[in-house]
């Protein structure tokens, strides 16, 4: 067992499962989608805040980001900020989404507004293809712990897709577990003492 997968069965053993996405139905998946474009440069708080307008308004499906004025939808999410831009990188995203049955990373990333961090979101919570999601929290992470010093986003995804089996639910549940740890333990100003990986890791305080 490498330390990647050591590191994956501490964080299990400490925080359990975190049933992240459950895409069952179709409006589940383009509401991750929603997220994922939403969440770029804010909190999941306030991405959450912006998603329930939109459902109140039910406005979580691709013909009805389709057909919403850009203006109604800007004012929506405003919570999201950035809101004119997002509003309407949602209406592209819907309009792709619409005409492309085959989603492809390669697809994705000539999509604007959508970078590598949001597409792999995509693929991996929506689409259940196995790409690992480098955020900023598995980037702070992986410094502290000495097993990478890299910001290549590319060579930070390798380093994990080597080191790991190719599945998207063990990817699904790693990702979901590391903003777990960040939120709790690994902040910007870390609590080493209480957390889990702390015998692995080169930050101390």
């Amino acid at each position: 067992m490498n330390q990647f997968e050591q590191i994956y069965n501490l964080l299990y053993q400490s925080y359990g499962p975190q049933y992240w996405w459950p895409c069952s139905t179709k409006e589940k998946k383009f509401e991750m989608i929603v997220g994922a474009i939403l969440t770029q440069n804010t909190s999941w708080k306030n991405v959450a805040a912006a998603i329930k307008n939109l459902e109140k308004e039910n406005l979580i499906s691709i013909d009805s980001i389709l057909n919403v004025d850009e203006k109604k939808l800007a004012k929506l999410i405003k919570p999201s900020g950035y809101y004119n831009q997002k509003a309407e990188r949602l209406k592209i995203a819907a309009k792709f989404f619409k005409e492309n049955k085959v989603i492809t990373r390669e697809k994705l990333l000539k999509v604007k507004g959508i970078g590598p961090e949001t597409a792999d979101s995509i693929l991996l919570y929506a689409y259940k293809k196995p790409y690992f999601v480098i955020d900023a929290y598995t980037k702070r992470i992986f410094k502290r712990l000495g097993l990478t010093n890299t910001e290549n986003y590319q060579e930070f995804q390798d380093i994990f897709e080597k080191n790991l089996p190719r599945d998207s639910q063990l990817f699904n549940e790693y990702h979901a577990l590391l903003v777990k740890l960040a939120k709790e333990n690994c902040m910007k100003k870390p609590l080493c003492g209480e957390c889990p990986l702390n015998s692995k890791c080169k930050h101390k305080i």
